[in-house]
């Protein structure tokens, strides 16, 4: 796969299972998100590995969230958000993580652990693993960021799913750039 391939066919692979990445993946993973532009080398992200039981425990604190919000919710509602990271084997959460800097505003520093992210589920399909990058309501709400114990200032950017592709993958569409691009001479 040439690195143009790779650019152009990437999509998210929505069904996953079988084993998680081997420790080897998981680094290559790392390691490209790593190499995410950075202005003044702040390194605006961390990320959160969250596999087996890991996943029941946080998808645990996503259903506690989901009912102190909503004391109605229903039982199957509850067990549904509670199982919902184990649609995957390994799941990531990419947290940005800010520095006060006089010339990198916080937006930048969004973007950077952003295309971190997005390196992340590149790297993962140039290696054959499927990926989906999921965020949702829980990403942003106060249980879940207890339970990650993240400082005030740290936000979830998403959680990125990996795992063995299930079914057929999706064609990636061709769309037109020009509907995109506006030209300014």
């Amino acid at each position: 796969m040439t690195v143009i391939d790779l650019l152009l066919h990437r999509v998210s692979v929505p069904r996953l299972g079988g084993n998680a990445p081997s420790a080897a993946q998981r680094e290559i993973i790392f390691q490209a998100a790593l190499r995410a532009p950075d202005h003044a080398q702040l390194r605006p992200w961390r990320f959160f590995s969250i596999e087996g039981d890991a996943r029941q425990h946080l998808g645990t604190a996503f259903a506690d969230g989901l009912q102190a919000d909503n004391p109605e919710l229903s039982i199957e509602q509850y067990e549904k958000t509670a199982k919902s990271l184990l649609r995957a084997p390994w799941v990531v959460a990419v947290v940005v993580s800010p520095t006060a800097h006089p010339k990198v505003p916080l937006l930048e520093q969004q973007l950077a652990a952003g295309c971190a992210a997005h390196a992340m589920l590149y790297a993962a399909h140039a290696q054959q693993i499927g990926a989906v990058w999921r965020t949702g309501d829980m990403a942003y709400h106060p249980s879940v960021h207890r339970y990650l114990k993240l400082k005030d200032d740290e936000q979830i950017l998403g959680f990125l799913y990996f795992g063995e592709p299930l079914g057929n993958l999706k064609t990636a569409p061709t769309l037109a750039s020009a509907d995109f691009v506006t030209h300014i001479k």
